[in-house]
């Protein structure tokens, strides 16, 4: 529900993990991954857009995260997306509208990061120190590189307390992205730990990324808003998403399932959190995932303002990395 999407604050969000390691495993976890070998759906490299890659996909042996070695599809791409502009993401000014500005998550729900929203943070957060505007109604934004680096990092440089913070795409250039996936997913009864690079990728060539630990952000008074696709910008990641808003490509499914938006490192896939209907899916694993007879086991994104897109890795994990 849209109210009135990493701040990956360097390293605070590159470190940060999302998702559970599970101790347990039931008769139903085994059943399911019994389904899901049996079922193994490959992963789709035509389902990208060709335009998102650099150079074509090709099929090698890779070391996978675990140290084990698969046959990969190594995928490399301009982590720009093609389906729509980045940003906005700060307003201007407390008086701006909507479509000034991003969103911003808490407690599950979403909310545009208008004029208005960055008047009321202090009450937002009942708390005082909140001021990220200027007497004459201007918002405190970083506004060149310099700022945004120095207000980007865990030790936030006490200049830029009260600040939106926005990193701005001119600024970092091309940064192209290497994502190793396994041609064909392994289900595992004991999830995996999501790792501090990245779960997954976008069919625009975008990378999904774990939850921004967006409690640790506000500590410093500061928000980082995501555009109204759940990306924005890390200077050493580039551009990435960290909620699925329907704003990228989407491969619809002919019973009516939600829609497929990207895959996970593992190579299963990732599909939106809501079916055409509106309809939300059901009986999920801890990973945000589940099983059916067409798709074998795959995920479906968390909603918006959950801050996931998936929980934990059923499969064996690739690898991603971001050439600097």
């Amino acid at each position: 529900m849209m109210n009135a999407p990493h701040f990956h604050f360097l390293t605070i969000l590159m470190l940060a993990v999302g998702g559970t390691s599970c101790s347990q495993i039931t008769e139903e976890t085994k059943h399911a991954g019994e389904l899901a070998n049996s079922h193994v759906v490959p992963v789709a490299p035509s389902l990208f857009s060709s335009e998102a890659l650099v150079g074509d996909i090709v099929k090698e042996e890779r070391t996978l995260a675990d140290g084990t070695k698969a046959l990969c599809y190594v995928i490399r791409t301009y982590s720009e997306p093609l389906d729509h502009a980045m940003g906005p993401w700060a307003p201007k000014t407390i008086t701006d509208g909507k479509e000034a500005g991003g969103i911003w998550f808490r407690s599950g729900e979403v909310y545009n990061v208008d004029g208005p929203f960055i008047k009321n943070m202090a009450a937002f957060y009942d708390d005082t120190e909140w001021k990220l505007y200027n007497d004459d109604g201007t918002v405190r934004v970083t506004d060149t590189k310099e700022a945004f680096e120095a207000a980007a990092r865990p030790d936030v440089d006490p200049r830029y307390n009260n600040y939106v913070v926005e990193g701005r795409p001119e600024w970092f250039g091309h940064k192209i992205t290497t994502y190793v996936i396994p041609v064909e997913p392994v289900y595992q009864a004991r999830p995996s730990r999501l790792g501090h690079g990245g779960v997954g990728i976008a069919f625009d060539g975008v990378k999904f990324d774990p939850p921004a630990p967006v409690e640790n952000i506000i500590e410093a008074h500061t928000i980082a808003p995501f555009d109204h696709a759940g990306g924005h910008i890390n200077p050493h990641e580039g551009y990435h998403y960290h909620a699925a808003t329907g704003r990228t490509k989407e491969v619809a499914q002919p019973d009516g399932h939600a829609p497929m938006i990207g895959y996970a490192l593992d190579g299963f896939g990732i599909f939106a959190h809501l079916d055409p209907a509106g309809n939300a899916p059901v009986a999920l694993d801890e990973c945000g995932g589940h099983y059916d007879g067409t798709r074998g086991y795959h995920y479906h994104a968390g909603s918006p303002g959950s801050n996931q897109i998936i929980g934990a890795f059923r499969g064996q994990a690739g690898t991603v990395t971001v050439e600097h």
